[in-house]
């Protein structure tokens, strides 16, 4: 997608105010249809404050959040999320997926049919009438993304997907957003791996300290010599960890 897509959600000049602590402050940012957002930054600059904001789980302290709410079928746009430790209930792999479209009021044959859909995409289908919590970290991971599949989201928010898991296990779930993506969903992700932002991103948004100090397509951003200084640290990691 070009910068000319139809633009989501557009953030003007937002701040957000965690109890005391300003987390984010005058952060303007426009998120377009087809994006694969990445946003980078050290811990507690303010990323997963951003990809909430992003959502509409938090509301702007100051400043504005407009979401442009209709798809272009006239309906609302469907839109799921990723925490880095997802919760699982204590119930089999096929009963955390058919859930949430039971709570969605997604008729029972096409809630059958999409969960058996999901877990296949995600290769979890034989684990289906295990308990999820016994899963593996990556498998649990997995599953995770097959219940926000299964919702047919417009725009998938990922909060450190990889974080926790293994080499191979995060070369699995990469692979599987990557897949997901190319079904036209709209993609918002935080990562520390750069990496990992260098080969799923169509834009990155690099945070320092709350504030968003640039935004580039992804090949500006890992190339171009001339970045505010709070990024060129960040990519060489000589940015504190708090």
């Amino acid at each position: 997608m070009t910068s000319t897509s139809a633009p989501l959600v557009t953030l003007h000049d937002a701040d957000v105010r965690l109890g005391g602590h300003v987390a984010l402050r005058g952060v303007s940012l426009e998120l377009r249809r087809g994006d694969r957002l990445v946003l980078v930054g050290a811990n507690g600059s303010g990323k997963t404050t951003l990809l909430r904001l992003l959502h509409g789980l938090l509301a702007p302290s100051r400043g504005r959040r407009d979401e442009h709410a209709l798809h272009p079928e006239s309906r609302p746009w469907v839109k799921a999320m990723l925490f880095q430790r997802p919760f699982l209930l204590d119930m089999s792999v096929r009963w955390n997926v058919q859930l949430g479209l039971w709570l969605r009021r997604v008729p029972a044959p096409q809630r059958e049919q999409r969960v058996r859909d999901a877990l296949e995409r995600v290769g979890l289908a034989v684990q289906a009438r295990r308990r999820a919590r016994e899963l593996s970290g990556g498998q649990q991971q997995r599953l995770a993304l097959a219940r926000a599949w299964a919702l047919q989201p417009d725009v998938l928010f990922l909060d450190e997907p990889t974080a926790n898991l293994d080499p191979g296990a995060k070369r699995e779930i990469e692979a599987l957003i990557h897949d997901l993506a190319g079904d036209a969903v709209t993609v918002v992700m935080s990562t520390h791996n750069l990496g990992q932002a260098k080969r799923l991103a169509t834009r990155v948004a690099c945070l320092d300290a709350g504030r968003l100090v640039v935004e580039r397509p992804v090949d500006r951003f890992f190339d171009d010599p001339d970045l505010p200084p709070e990024a060129v640290q960040f990519l060489k990691g000589e940015l504190p960890w708090p």
